[in-house]
């Protein structure tokens, strides 16, 4: 295994989410949506993230997401690294939304350049040995706290952060249980990680 292959949210109205997604982010294909009523209650362990160029398209994604239904989390706002704020999507997901320059270059776009997923873990050095087991090369690595692995050629980058401090850069509170409802997609044969988060053979 050296890429994700693809991301799947299990959502309890795939068409609506799917409505959801097309007039928010655009994201069309690149997340995949399934039904799905598995019991989960708060903070699902995950978030995902749009990295875009400028604080302007930060703005026009979030007002987007904000007027298709989202929930707001964060406002927009500059901090040490950029400028970003969160939503919640009306299907549960978190979704951060940042850039790290924090001033405009051009005109405001809808332009997405990259998307991540992270997950949030109880034990970063468990976890991310686990990973590299698994053949994936870790790209940066901030002690217990963050891990971002290599993964170029994945239309999903993927990172591993510390469960309570993803929970409070998303904005709520950690507490959470039942399902993560999320599947990343691999070439390779399914498995599930040391926090519960299934990896599952891509649908092609």
């Amino acid at each position: 295994m050296n890429s994700i292959e693809s991301v799947t949210l299990d959502v309890a109205d795939p068409k609506a989410a799917d409505h959801f997604y097309n007039e928010a982010f655009g994201l069309g294909s690149r997340v995949l949506l399934r039904a799905s009523e598995a019991p989960t209650t708060g903070f699902r362990g995950f978030t995902m993230s749009l990295i875009v160029s400028q604080p302007s398209t930060v703005n026009t994604l979030i007002g987007a997401a904000l007027d298709a239904g989202a929930t707001p989390l964060k406002a927009p706002a500059k901090s040490l690294w950029g400028y970003g704020g969160v939503v919640q999507a009306p299907d549960g997901t978190i979704w951060k939304v940042a850039t790290s320059s924090k001033k405009d270059k051009g005109p405001a776009t809808r332009e997405i350049d990259e998307i991540a997923l992270l997950l949030g873990v109880e034990d970063m050095a468990a976890s991310k040995r686990f990973y590299v087991d698994r053949g994936l090369t870790v790209a940066k690595s901030f002690g217990s706290k963050y891990v971002e692995f290599a993964t170029p050629s994945s239309p999903v980058k993927l990172a591993l952060y510390g469960r309570k401090a993803l929970a409070k850069d998303a904005g709520v509170a950690a507490d959470g249980s039942g399902s993560h409802r999320v599947a990343i997609g691999v070439d390779s044969e399914p498995f599930t990680d040391p926090d519960g988060f299934a990896w599952e053979v891509a649908q092609k």
